[in-house]
């Protein structure tokens, strides 16, 4: 039996035992998640363990341990799933290629458990996947379909990241990072898609992708994959997903632009939620309401209901879900407001996030002053790859703060290469605007709690921690 497969015993034996290495990931922690409420013995290993996954896993009753080590495969586990987060050298991973253990990636391991008997349908792109991904299950869950769902955040509507419904469709995020290190081909392609939502197309990830022309060579593989006839839903805003879905009879195309067969339409904000209408080619087919703001989570409400209405349900069956969708954490999640200053998260790192993302808290907050804290910490913006895209990007925050590039030992990045907060912030200046590097987090929280005045709105962007930089605002604002 090949190494990297799932022995029979596993699909079909009484409680078999599964070890993940690198638990702690998102996705891992998921899969922990759905293998525990099928019945399996679940257990994993991680380091820097830490809230909210490791107290989501310890109510799961699930054994974290403490570091990578050869004993963590004692005893010895039925098979061993392996997170693309650990490489070739890891010791417990060195440890499990001595020995005769059966492996596989978190892709291997969700297809075949849990795809196998379900239509499978993948929400991918750049950008939105993540909301697009929460939004699509919850308007099913409310369509009573039962879905079940595997989403790259917390789905405030779920409570967590995976549920596993008793119904047909299982909405997955299509991830188009690497599976693991025997496997450095993109995660969605594991998925078996029926149906794909593809919300955008451009270069980033740029530690695995050459160019935008890689990138764009690992969607057009998962268009290859997918049936003929099977439901394609494609964002017509971005050029590159239109180039790799060409000749894919049946696509649909939605967006802002005329272009898109589907279109956003008159959208306007109240302050608590936003409203537009869906215009099909000349058209108003109906008015929508969600709680999300801005053009970038239209677009993503849009996607949705298109690939709803192929997936069977009516437009009275969608618009309950996609107005009652409360969101993702860390997708402009409001944390709250101090003293009348809001203070707002987000997972934003790419520049047509951060664009996006600056652009939908002006129109929800209008007229107040708006302060963008920026940490580059993603593989590609701790790269010099958008440093000038992200002068745009930040143009219309009235306070830009740059944060120090995030050091990483397992992607380290020359000189050369690294992105310039310092540049970043001359070229800010150079535009008018009031923009300053700071690398030090507890700076950073002092100037934003000092100068932040009630009516500003705070906005921070990461896609991790930012050193604490959100718990040390709530607790300083608090004060």
């Amino acid at each position: 039996m090949p190494a990297n497969t799932i022995p029979d015993s596993v699909r079909t034996g009484a409680a078999p035992r599964v070890h993940l290495i690198a638990i702690c990931g998102v996705a891992m922690s998921a899969l922990a998640g759905m293998l525990k409420q099928r019945g399996y013995e679940v257990s994993g290993s991680d380091e820097n363990v830490y809230p909210p996954i490791s107290t989501l896993l310890e109510r799961l009753g699930i054994q974290i341990r403490q570091r990578f080590r050869a004993d963590n495969l004692t005893p010895p586990p039925d098979v061993v799933v392996v997170g693309n987060k650990v490489s070739r050298t890891n010791p417990e991973v060195e440890a499990l290629l001595a020995s005769e253990l059966p492996y596989v990636s978190l892709p291997q391991a969700l297809a075949e458990l849990f795809l196998a008997d379900r239509r499978s349908i993948v929400v991918a792109g750049t950008h939105g996947k993540t909301t697009s991904t929460a939004m699509l299950a919850w308007v099913l869950e409310q369509a009573g379909r039962d879905p079940s769902l595997m989403v790259g955040g917390e789905a405030l509507d779920f409570g967590g990241n995976y549920k596993l419904g008793r119904g047909a469709d299982f909405v997955i995020e299509g991830d188009e990072y690497d599976t693991a290190f025997f496997d450095k081909g993109p995660k969605f392609l594991h998925y078996r898609p029926q149906a794909v939502l593809l919300t955008a197309v451009e270069f980033d990830h740029a530690d695995i992708y050459r160019d935008l022309e890689h990138v764009k060579a690992a969607f057009r593989q998962l268009m290859g994959i997918l049936p003929p006839g099977a439901p394609l839903v494609v964002a017509a805003d971005f050029p590159h997903a239109l180039d790799v879905t060409a000749g894919h009879t049946g696509a649909v195309t939605f967006g802002v632009g005329e272009h898109a067969e589907w279109r956003v339409a008159n959208l306007r904000d109240d302050g608590a939620s936003a409203r537009f209408e869906i215009v099909q080619g000349d058209t108003t087919h109906c008015t929508v309401q969600i709680r999300q703001p801005g053009l970038i989570n239209a677009r993503n409400a849009l996607g949705v209901f298109v690939l709803a209405r192929a997936l069977g349900l009516s437009t009275a069956d969608i618009l309950p879900g996609l107005a009652s969708f409360r969101g993702v954490a860390r997708r402009q999640e409001v944390v709250g407001d101090f003293g009348g200053i809001t203070l707002v998260d987000d997972f934003a790192h790419h520049p047509t996030a951060v664009a996006g993302c600056i652009a939908a808290l002006r129109q929800r907050y209008a007229g107040r002053r708006l302060w963008a804290a920026f940490e580059p910490r993603s593989n590609t913006s701790r790269r010099k790859v958008f440093q000038r895209d992200y002068v745009d990007a930040f143009t219309n925050a009235d306070v830009v703060i740059i944060g120090g590039v995030f050091a990483k030992q397992t992607d380290q990045v020359g000189a050369a290469d690294l992105f310039s907060p310092a540049q970043l912030a001359a070229d800010l200046a150079a535009r008018g605007i009031d923009a300053r590097a700071i690398a030090d987090v507890e700076v950073i929280s002092d100037v934003l709690t000092k100068e932040a005045s009630p009516g500003d709105v705070i906005l921070l962007m990461s896609n991790g921690g930012f050193g604490g930089l959100r718990e040390k605002l709530v607790r300083k604002l608090s004060r």
